[in-house]
């Protein structure tokens, strides 16, 4: 099994599963029990708070556990604009992010705040000329992602807040860093944004965890109410094996990022080399994030692309996951043609990608896609 589908999830490591396991079956307490069993909880909490921390460079009580990245951009975007709806209802995001992103704003632009939606440039980047062109005096939340789930495009949101600081607004910047998280050189918090969402099971920790950086001073209105963990903005029992696999995997990750990241851009390259003179087969885009390319297939449908390559046990995407087979509204906004869009394919990369497997898919892409009287699709 050839695995190139990492954007949307990634195989979780195996001591941090070995971790998960101890906690639930040995040190299974409640962090808020006051007994020893509640008291050694409460311990992995905390290590795993200051690992996260350490790999956003913040703060541990500037990080707030959460689900993940579609619980953590819903807190960041509903919770920033009814905190600060007092100052203004005047929103600027990217036409280019996150359902988990876009749905939210959708609501909030049903609810009385008006919401500007930059679109990208061919490239799939934003610009921060194009955020202080639409900054208002009554702007009071500005939601840019880091790189785009499916082009891989790097938006330079810390010279966004930079501009946006120095025009001397005092609205909110909040970035979905959920596919730059340990793929960027530089931790997210020194972006400079004020609230920032992060993914485990993007960099090898489970399912079900991620975290919100939430900048000390920044008020947000949570989106639950109950026992008041995490400050009060997720109560409820924390998932602590889910934390601390979390915890170890920033850890971990944080040590080898560097390398990882010359890693996956070495693969990057070496695929682009390999295809690049292939018929039927093209670059729409390579953003700059070292994990994320998106290809055209130009004789086949996306789904038909991804079964074809399914079949020699080479697993891509036919885009984001969270579209389920649903036309890319990225590849639209930056203007793709509906021909091409239609043919579109992710293939996303992880520390555990080798180059055999790259060679692999470059010779099953000049086989199934340049010569398609040899197929039977």
């Amino acid at each position: 099994m050839i695995y190139l589908d990492n954007a949307a999830t990634t195989k979780a490591d195996g001591d941090a599963a070995a971790l998960m396991i101890k906690i639930m079956t040995e040190e299974f307490g409640n962090p808020s029990s006051l007994h020893k069993l509640g008291i050694s909880a409460e311990r992995h909490l905390c290590r795993a708070r200051e690992q996260t921390a350490k790999a956003l460079s913040c703060t541990p009580d500037e990080v707030c556990f959460t689900s993940g990245g579609t619980e953590g951009n819903n807190t960041a975007v509903f919770g920033a604009a009814n905190a600060m709806r007092r100052r203004g209802k005047h929103i600027i995001t990217t036409s280019v992010e996150h359902p988990s992103v876009l749905e939210p704003m959708k609501r909030l632009s049903e609810t009385g705040f008006d919401v500007t939606f930059l679109k990208p440039g061919k490239d799939g980047k934003i610009s921060e000329k194009q955020v202080l062109a639409a900054l208002r005096e009554d702007t009071v939340l500005i939601s840019i992602m880091s790189v785009n789930n499916e082009t891989g495009a790097v938006f330079p949101v810390k010279r966004i807040v930079d501009a946006v600081k120095g025009a001397g607004s005092r609205a909110l910047v909040h970035t979905d860093a959920v596919q730059a998280f340990l793929k960027l050189s530089g931790p997210p918090a020194l972006t400079g944004a004020d609230i920032i969402t992060v993914s485990g099971h993007k960099i090898h920790a489970p399912k079900g965890v991620g975290a919100l950086y939430i900048k000390k001073g920044v008020r947000l209105v949570p989106l639950m109410y109950g026992g008041g963990q995490e400050k009060n903005m997720r109560p409820g029992t924390e998932a602590l094996p889910l934390i601390a696999a979390f915890g170890h995997v920033c850890a971990e990750r944080l040590k080898t990022q560097k390398s990882d990241i010359a890693h996956m851009n070495s693969l990057m390259d070496i695929l682009c080399e390999s295809i690049k003179d292939t018929d039927g087969v093209s670059v729409i885009c390579r953003g700059g994030a070292p994990h994320i390319i998106s290809l055209a297939f130009e004789r086949y449908p996306s789904e038909v692309s991804m079964r074809m390559l399914e079949n020699r046990g080479i697993y891509i995407s036919s885009g984001s996951a969270c579209g389920r087979g649903r036309r890319s509204h990225v590849l639209k906004e930056m203007d793709v043609p509906d021909k091409t869009a239609a043919c579109a394919a992710r293939v996303s990369l992880s520390r555990y990608t080798t180059k055999q497997d790259i060679l692999a898919l470059a010779g099953a892409i000049k086989e199934l896609f340049s010569n398609p009287e040899q197929n039977n699709y």
